[in-house]
């Protein structure tokens, strides 16, 4: 098993969360959620450094 947090999240973004998750058939918004991380974070991996992460954020939209 893995360690859980709680993370505040808007009550209208989370109603959007929970239909998207369900239309695609996740078994909760939990999992929905995660699996969205999982894979914006795998954009990230494989950077050299710090700037590489800094440029590939920036690609994505995340910062500026």
């Amino acid at each position: 098993m893995f360690a859980t947090t709680k993370v505040k999240l808007d009550k209208d973004l989370l109603a959007k969360i929970k239909r998207y998750a369900d239309l695609a058939g996740y078994s909760s918004a939990e999992e929905f959620i995660t699996h969205a991380l999982e894979k914006e974070l795998a954009k990230l991996e494989g950077a050299k450094d710090e700037e590489e992460i800094k440029k590939r954020l920036r690609g994505l939209g995340y910062i500026s």
